[in-house]
């Protein structure tokens, strides 16, 4: 079976003459233009030019199959531009729902190059950190972070990065107190506590294991909350490093901690998976949080 890029090298060459004016047209080598012709005449057992000093001539069978070439090529640009045309239309609403934190700090910046490539979708936010059920269409996609994939009945999805944590303080704490850079150094600085109910209660076990407790003096009751209390720098706390290594304003005090770091999976309904604006969202979001993980790589 012959690969349509063949066959668009066989018409390149037929209309320029030669396999170096078709590379420049395809914008390929020439070894490689030559190659693919090469190819295509052993899949379809025909010699389609001969080899000339002054370069590729059709030979009757080439010539023959050049019209049926040229319908193939309408074809597949009818196709490519058809497709782009439905990818341009797409329309609808599409309820994403992930954690306050998500919704504030990393969302916004993606929904906004999203919308460049699909100005038909529109995006409904819903920030909760409550797990809204997909099953009963409380929303359409889920972007949740957790130490396990969830298990409810009917979910589809894929996990599209991981999340480790670690202990932050402003720069502006840092330049009144110093910056620990061990558990052992926290007992004489201000901790902050809570995060709500995704965070607080590993957070609260790792201040126990050090004895840190007590030196907790402000508990917020979510993750957004104890994010703008470290910006301020009333204290130190634990803080994603998807989000504490991105803020110029935050320094990370110790290296990620080996006991917590969390998954981040991107989620629907399986009535929807195929449904072409949810597809569009999710195929996006994907992509987008692989090249987030890709750049982190580099930047390590």
């Amino acid at each position: 079976m012959f690969d349509w890029n063949d066959i668009r090298v066989f018409l390149a060459v037929a209309e320029s003459g030669s396999t170096l004016g078709a590379s420049k047209a395809l914008g390929i080598s020439q070894s490689t233009a030559a190659r693919r012709v090469a190819a295509l005449e052993a899949a379809i057992g025909q010699r389609l030019f001969d080899r000339l000093q002054s370069g590729y001539r059709l030979t009757a069978n080439g010539a023959a199959l050049l019209p049926d070439a040229r319908q193939v090529a309408a074809a597949a640009e009818g196709f490519a531009s058809d497709a782009g045309a439905r990818a341009r239309a797409l329309t609808g609403t599409v309820r994403l729902t992930t954690t306050e934190l998500y919704a504030t700090e990393v969302l916004p910046r993606l929904i906004g190059a999203f919308r460049e490539r699909h100005p038909g979708i529109r995006i409904e936010l819903l920030a909760t950190d409550r797990l809204l059920d997909l099953a009963r269409g409380e929303a359409d996609i889920a972007l949740r972070a957790g130490t396990r994939m969830p298990t409810e009945p009917g979910l589809v999805g894929r996990r599209v990065g991981y999340d480790s944590w670690t202990i932050y303080c402003s720069k502006g704490y840092a330049r009144e107190h110093g910056i620990p850079r061990g558990p052992a150094n926290l007992n004489d600085h201000a901790l902050l506590g809570g995060g709500g109910d995704m965070v607080w209660p590993e957070y609260l076990i790792w201040l126990k294991r050090y004895g840190l407790e007590s030196a907790v003096v402000l508990e917020q009751s979510s993750l957004t909350g104890l994010l703008a209390a470290l910006r301020a720098g009333i204290g130190i706390s634990i803080m994603s490093t998807s989000i504490g290594d991105a803020d110029p304003e935050l320094i990370q005090c110790m290296p990620p901690l080996d006991e917590y770091h969390t998954e981040v999976w991107l989620l629907t309904h399986e009535r929807l998976r195929s449904e072409p604006r949810v597809r569009a969202v999710i195929d996006y979001l994907a992509e987008a949080f692989s090249s987030r993980g890709r750049e982190a790589s580099v930047a390590a």
